[in-house]
């Protein structure tokens, strides 16, 4: 890691044009990430953050331990989960053009599951989880889009949909790949060559150019260099890769959607609204959403490995509760070798990301964001 400069510009107050309240803004984030560095033993860490329009980039350690390429805001992590905030926009987006309705049965937008038990799951069970009972993952056997329709078309659901929050990756990924049908073109074409776009994202992809790779970071996972391996639909549930200067882009997207197309800012204020309740966990479209002020147990229960894993009963509202008031949102990604963290204070004109190349704790990633929300506004 690079050594922190921040003592000496807290003295000097004016050095390379930092104020010295930017100066001790450095050295708080550095005394809040260094050690988590140093625990988790990853090799390299950019965190971002939007505040009152203010833009700020800290970078630290290594995209690669192997030709030791330092991090920078346009290096590229896995964003793991966290694809599944621009899916669920995507899914969104295509509800304000028209082409779907959340409330539809999913058999509707794609003919080979008529007849299964996705004539009666809609597109929004899909979308937040709640399609009774669809796994984490795909089973070993889902290699191929074939095997992968054959699964959903035999699959039954063990919950009333609706009723059981289970986390899924095959949920949500089915979600995505269904408002791609619905828009007549494939989901990877979709996301590089129109959402993100619009949302003024040039550093975001699917599959990364060729002539990119050299930004893209390798992950680590027990000393060995990793990146995350196609799977059925990962496009569409965790296959993203981003840079903190991208993310960045989001975040103000999402905080300030003014300036954007119609149908992408409908799209945004559609994913910010809340369908059901657990605990203190209000599920949105993609989005994981608290009151706030919140305390740091709260909000790691909320990204347990419990919320995750176990089928979770709910509170469902009459109607979508808009985002409104003081609000936290939040979401976690990871793949084998990285792990993601962004957060939205939509009321305070802030949010933040952080991006590692290693896997390491929702507990941690989450204790670190709220230290680094202290050094914004003590």
């Amino acid at each position: 890691m690079r050594p922190s400069l921040c003592p000496l510009l807290v003295t000097l107050g004016l050095c390379l044009g930092i104020q010295p309240a930017l100066a001790e803004l450095h050295q708080a984030v550095d005394a809040a990430v260094r050690p988590v560095m140093q625990i988790y033993d990853i090799p390299g860490m950019a965190v971002a953050i939007s505040h009152k329009g203010q833009q700020h980039f800290f970078e630290y350690g290594v995209a690669s331990r192997e030709n030791a390429q330092t991090v920078d805001r346009h290096t590229l992590f896995e964003l793991g989960s966290i694809s599944k905030l621009f899916t669920a926009t995507l899914g969104a987006y295509a509800e304000a053009r028209g082409t779907l309705n959340l409330s539809d049965n999913a058999s509707q937008y794609l003919p080979e599951l008529q007849g299964s038990a996705f004539d009666h799951i809609s597109l929004l069970d899909l979308a937040t989880y709640t399609a009774g009972g669809l796994p984490l993952q795909f089973p070993d056997s889902v290699s191929d889009e074939r095997r992968m329709l054959g699964y959903y078309r035999n699959w039954q659901a063990v919950y009333p949909p609706g009723t059981r929050r289970l986390y899924s990756n095959p949920s949500i990924g089915l979600f995505g790949h269904l408002a791609a049908a619905s828009l007549a073109e494939p989901f990877q074409q979709l996301m590089e060559k129109e959402l993100l776009p619009q949302l003024g994202m040039q550093e975001s992809y699917v599959r990364i150019p060729t002539e990119r790779m050299t930004r893209y970071a390798w992950g680590y996972r027990d000393d060995k260099a990793v990146r995350v391996s196609p799977g059925a639909l990962n496009a569409e549930a965790y296959g993203l890769k981003s840079s903190a200067s991208d993310m960045l882009r989001f975040i103000e997207a999402n905080l300030h959607p003014d300036h954007l197309p119609a149908p992408l800012r409908q799209a945004i204020s559609s994913t910010h609204r809340g369908y059901y309740r657990i605990g203190d966990m209000t599920q949105a479209l993609g989005w994981e959403r608290y009151a706030y002020p919140i305390n740091l147990e709260k909000l790691q229960a909320g990204n347990s490995a419990e919320m995750a894993l176990q089928p979770q009963p709910l509170e469902r509202f009459s109607e979508p509760k808009p985002a409104k008031g003081d609000l936290l949102l939040n979401k976690t990604g990871s793949t084998n070798g990285f792990g993601a963290y962004i957060l939205l204070l939509p009321a305070r004109d802030t949010g933040l990301v952080i991006l590692a190349n290693r896997n390491y704790p929702n507990a941690e990633r989450v204790r670190l964001a709220l230290q680094l929300l202290e050094a914004i506004e003590p």
